[in-house]
Order: structure tokens, then sequence, then C-alpha cells
């Protein structure tokens, strides 16, 4: 993916103009928000934080948009954008103020295995660190090969095989029994 730099060469020739750049600004989001904006509850697990982040990512992508010359890559470079708004969040100091309370609110319910998309499992993929379940997004449910989440992540492509490794024994541990799609295969 490739950006200009302000003042590099061929940077100003050739200017589109503020329509042309607003209409396929507002093409580009008329076709992928609803992708970006699962990608970036996925991440955060609260779908306020995620159209907080989504807005963010955008914003900083329509402030760049003349500078993004790769336009086939427009997708990866959003997503390297809200891993990297998720991750400010943590960040902040309000967030770190927040503290756990001493009794859940709700009773958790589990619901049925029903291929991924339940509440409870997302539950289970929620306890990962943040590093860990943003490869989890990016590789099953974006289904990014280990390369392009490696480029996105900003990081190696062993560390992607390591970290999904990881993240997996530990869902594969902490997943209830119901949900486990392997539990029936046991009993036979």
């Amino acid at each position: 993916m490739r950006v200009m730099q302000r003042g590099s060469p061929g940077a100003g020739a050739a200017d589109p103009g503020p329509e042309t750049r607003h209409a396929e600004f507002s093409q580009y989001l008329a076709a992928r928000q609803q992708a970006l904006l699962r990608t970036a509850y996925l991440l955060t697990g609260d779908p306020d934080q995620a159209e907080d982040v989504l807005q963010n990512a955008l914003a900083k992508l329509y402030l760049s948009w003349d500078r993004v010359r790769d336009r086939g890559a427009l997708d990866a470079y959003v997503r390297r954008i809200i891993v990297n708004e998720n991750n400010s969040l943590w960040r902040r100091g309000w967030k770190r103020r927040e503290h756990p309370a001493e009794r859940v609110p709700e009773a958790a319910r589990l619901d049925e295995y029903d291929d991924g998309s339940g509440a409870a499992l997302w539950a289970v993929v929620q306890t990962l660190p943040r590093r860990a379940r943003a490869v989890v997004v990016l590789r099953y449910y974006e289904q990014l090969t280990e390369a392009e989440t490696a480029d996105v992540l900003g990081i190696s492509v062993g560390t992607v095989k390591s970290q999904t490794s990881r993240a997996l024994a530990a869902l594969r541990e902490r997943t209830p029994h119901e949900l486990d799609p392997r539990a029936g295969e046991e009993e036979r």
C-alpha cells in the first residue's frame, strides 16, 4: 500500500478536484461501510465503541484520500487504521480508570452452537488479549491470509502463526462444553 507524502513528486499533478474526491470516497463508503463496521465491532466487542473507531478511521482515510495511490489496497489501509484506533483506545486514561464490578449485572446465558456467530461463543473470543483477538478476527472473520493479516497488524507472518496458535488453544480451553463442536464426536 503506497501513500504519497506531501511534497513528493507527482503529489499535485492531475488534482481531480474536491467533487471527484468526495464522490469517490462516498462510493467507497457506501460499498464497504458495513463490512468495516463489522470488523471494528469484532475488534472492540462493543457496538458503540466500534462506531467510534470506524468513524475515526474513516475520517483519517478521508483526510489522506488524495495520497492513497493504490485504490485496490484501501481495505487493508482502513483495517490498519481500525486496528490502530482500537489499540489507542486502550491507552487512553479514562479507559484505565474503569474497574470491573463485584457482581455481574445480568446472568450469562449460553446459546447453542451456531457456526461461531452466537453470543456465547463471541463472549469467549472477547476473553482473548487485544492482539490475539485482532489476529483471530482478521484471519477467521475477515478471512485474510496470514500474510495479509501480518501486513494489517504490522507484524511478521511467524508472529501471526504463533498468535493464531495460542489464541485457538486458549479458545479451545475456554469454550464451554455445550459450545464445543467436538463434544459430540467424543461420545461416539
